[in-house]
Protein backbone atom coordinates (compact mmCIF):
# COMPACT_ATOMS: atom_id res chain seq x y z
CA UNK A 1 0.00 0.00 0.00
CA UNK A 2 0.78 3.79 -0.99
CA UNK A 3 2.52 5.27 2.31
CA UNK A 4 1.12 8.48 1.62
CA UNK A 5 -2.32 6.59 2.02
CA UNK A 6 -1.49 5.02 5.96
CA UNK A 7 -0.41 8.70 6.81
CA UNK A 8 -4.35 9.89 6.17
CA UNK A 9 -5.85 10.43 9.26
CA UNK A 10 -9.35 9.34 10.34
CA UNK A 11 -10.82 12.41 10.06
CA UNK A 12 -9.30 13.43 6.80
CA UNK A 13 -10.34 9.99 5.74
CA UNK A 14 -13.82 11.34 6.53
CA UNK A 15 -13.80 14.55 5.22
CA UNK A 16 -12.63 13.37 1.88
CA UNK A 17 -15.55 10.26 2.50
CA UNK A 18 -18.40 12.66 2.95
CA UNK A 19 -17.08 14.98 0.23
CA UNK A 20 -16.96 12.05 -1.89
CA UNK A 21 -20.86 10.68 -0.82
CA UNK A 22 -22.02 14.32 -1.83
CA UNK A 23 -20.36 14.07 -5.14
CA UNK A 24 -21.74 10.66 -5.85
CA UNK A 25 -25.43 11.65 -4.93
CA UNK A 26 -25.07 14.30 -7.42
CA UNK A 27 -24.09 12.10 -9.83
CA UNK A 28 -26.48 8.78 -9.07
CA UNK A 29 -29.02 11.10 -11.03
CA UNK A 30 -29.06 9.92 -14.47
CA UNK A 31 -30.26 13.61 -15.77
CA UNK A 32 -27.79 15.19 -13.81
CA UNK A 33 -24.98 13.03 -15.28
CA UNK A 34 -26.24 13.14 -18.82
CA UNK A 35 -26.56 17.07 -18.29
CA UNK A 36 -22.95 17.33 -16.28
CA UNK A 37 -21.75 15.16 -19.31
CA UNK A 38 -23.39 17.43 -21.97
CA UNK A 39 -21.62 20.63 -20.04
CA UNK A 40 -17.92 18.85 -20.25
CA UNK A 41 -18.08 19.45 -23.78
CA UNK A 42 -18.56 23.02 -23.38
CA UNK A 43 -21.10 25.72 -22.21
CA UNK A 44 -24.73 25.51 -23.27
CA UNK A 45 -27.39 27.10 -22.55
CA UNK A 46 -30.90 25.57 -21.73
CA UNK A 47 -32.64 24.79 -24.80
CA UNK A 48 -29.59 23.64 -26.12
CA UNK A 49 -29.39 21.18 -23.40
CA UNK A 50 -32.77 20.66 -23.92
CA UNK A 51 -32.63 19.63 -27.46
CA UNK A 52 -29.83 17.54 -26.73
CA UNK A 53 -30.79 15.64 -23.77
CA UNK A 54 -34.37 15.05 -24.84
CA UNK A 55 -34.90 16.28 -20.85
CA UNK A 56 -38.54 18.30 -21.12
CA UNK A 57 -37.68 22.09 -19.84
CA UNK A 58 -38.89 21.32 -16.31
CA UNK A 59 -37.02 18.26 -14.89
CA UNK A 60 -33.71 20.19 -16.88
CA UNK A 61 -34.50 23.37 -14.46
CA UNK A 62 -34.88 21.47 -11.79
CA UNK A 63 -31.77 19.20 -11.69
CA UNK A 64 -30.14 22.48 -12.97
CA UNK A 65 -30.79 24.11 -9.90
CA UNK A 66 -29.91 21.13 -8.28
CA UNK A 67 -26.12 21.17 -10.03
CA UNK A 68 -26.15 24.96 -8.98
CA UNK A 69 -26.76 24.77 -4.99
CA UNK A 70 -24.32 21.98 -5.11
CA UNK A 71 -21.95 24.35 -7.19
CA UNK A 72 -21.02 21.73 -9.75
CA UNK A 73 -22.04 24.63 -12.47
CA UNK A 74 -21.47 27.69 -12.87
CA UNK A 75 -24.13 30.75 -14.65
CA UNK A 76 -23.66 33.04 -17.29
CA UNK A 77 -26.24 35.35 -18.37
CA UNK A 78 -26.30 36.72 -21.84
CA UNK A 79 -29.22 38.59 -22.85
CA UNK A 80 -32.35 36.53 -22.21
CA UNK A 81 -30.30 33.28 -22.28
CA UNK A 82 -28.64 31.61 -18.78
CA UNK A 83 -25.51 29.90 -20.42
CA UNK A 84 -24.53 26.57 -17.46
CA UNK A 85 -20.56 25.28 -17.76
CA UNK A 86 -19.17 23.18 -15.41
CA UNK A 87 -17.55 25.05 -12.43
CA UNK A 88 -14.81 22.88 -11.16
CA UNK A 89 -11.76 20.88 -12.28
CA UNK A 90 -12.48 18.15 -10.09
CA UNK A 91 -16.01 17.36 -11.98
CA UNK A 92 -14.60 17.20 -14.72
CA UNK A 93 -11.39 14.74 -13.81
CA UNK A 94 -14.49 12.84 -12.64
CA UNK A 95 -16.65 12.49 -15.81
CA UNK A 96 -13.31 12.15 -17.95
CA UNK A 97 -12.89 8.61 -15.64
CA UNK A 98 -16.37 7.86 -16.30
CA UNK A 99 -16.36 8.12 -19.58
CA UNK A 100 -13.38 6.10 -20.04
CA UNK A 101 -14.52 3.44 -18.04
CA UNK A 102 -18.22 3.34 -19.51
CA UNK A 103 -17.96 5.27 -22.76
CA UNK A 104 -15.73 3.29 -24.76
CA UNK A 105 -14.55 4.46 -28.13
CA UNK A 106 -16.37 3.68 -30.97
CA UNK A 107 -14.38 0.60 -32.78
CA UNK A 108 -13.48 1.18 -36.60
Amino acid sequence: MDASVLSVTPETMRSGAAAAVRMLKMLANEDRLLLLCQLSQGESCVSDLEAALGIRQPTLSQQLAVLRSEELVSTRRDGKNIYYAIARPDVLRLLQTLHELHCPAASG
